[in-house]
């Protein structure tokens, strides 16, 4: 699907993975004219389906199209990567950039990077944005709006691919910073995988107690328990490869969590009210220090509005 723009970023996007970070992309690409040209590739079929349904852009049925991208961006779990960089190799052309959107760095870095052809740039990036939804239908173009795209580029990336890969994110409208893979996968093992984990876990907890029902579980969610829900119902497939893939980042923050942990349980157990209070006290400034850093807002809504709204 060809879009008019007076200065795309690139001429030609090729997506791989339709879901709902895929097809963000791709909306985002058309609405702000980041590229003439809009190409998605889904493995599955009926995704591809639904895709074209929705005028995502032009969708494909194989890979051989990717030979006429400028850029290419994985937007498949983590641990099928190095698989689809694989069956790409055969079909990208010379000065090509390959680039994904993957929540860890360091395992796709070393799942693609073997798979890049000669004169292809590899430059890894990540959009820290998303929902609980997925598939084509989840997508829209405002998703990585005011959001931070991290870029991960390896030594060996070029300057000039890495510059292209930034204007992008930053035409998508998100804020670009950039880090090695490793820093990455210890940054996000903390903001964004641990806490997942937590919430997969007490959501778990709480269906199998005995002494609460499931109906009473859902009627009397409070707004952190709601909260908690809303993030265990992340796709699953994408959220076992996280977790199998930045294995060691993720066991050293869970071991400082569970050491934490252990603490606020001696707290509790001794009646030391002092040092809960001090605890709390210094939470409570991480939580207003994103406020500061335009992260949330303080406007509290629990859902009892009558409106369902996309989070990000």
């Amino acid at each position: 699907m060809t879009v008019s723009a007076p200065d795309p970023v690139v001429d030609t996007l090729f997506i791989v993975g339709i879901g709902l970070i895929g097809s963000s992309l791709a909306l985002a690409a058309r609405s702000r004219g980041l590229a003439r040209h809009v190409i998605l590739y889904d493995a599955d079929s009926t995704v591809r389906s639904r895709a074209r349904a929705l005028q995502l852009g032009d969708v494909v049925d194989d890979l051989a199209p990717a030979g006429t991208a400028d850029l290419i961006i994985i937007c498949v779990p983590v641990g099928a990567s190095g698989a689809v960089a694989a069956a790409l190799k055969p079909h990208v052309k010379p000065g090509a950039i390959i680039s994904d959107v993957g929540s860890t760095k360091a395992s796709v870095v070393a799942q693609i990077a073997p798979h890049i052809p000669e004169g292809v740039h590899f430059v890894p990036a990540h959009p820290i944005a998303g929902t609980e939804n997925s598939g084509p239908d989840a997508g829209f173009a405002t998703l990585f709006t005011g959001r931070w795209a991290v870029i991960t580029p390896l030594p060996s990336s070029s300057p000039d691919a890495v510059a292209t890969v930034k204007a992008f994110w930053r035409g998508c409208g998100a804020d670009v910073s950039e880090m090695t893979p490793e820093h990455h996968d210890m940054v996000l093992a903390i903001t964004s995988h641990i806490p997942h984990l937590i919430a997969y876990n007490i959501v778990g907890t709480a269906a199998h107690l005995g002494e609460v029902t499931q109906s009473e579980v859902i009627t009397y969610s409070a707004g952190g328990f709601r909260d908690f829900t809303r993030i265990a119902a992340s796709d699953p497939n994408m959220w076992r490869d996280v977790f199998l893939h930045n294995r060691d980042a993720v066991l050293e923050m869970l071991g400082r969590f569970n050491e934490d942990l252990s603490a606020l349980t001696r707290a509790i157990r001794y009646n030391d009210g002092e040092a809960l209070f001090d605890h709390f006290t210094r939470t409570r400034a991480i939580r207003r220090s994103i406020l500061a850093a335009g992260q949330d807002t303080e406007a509290v809504d629990f859902g009892r509005h009558g409106t369902v709204k996309k989070e990000q």
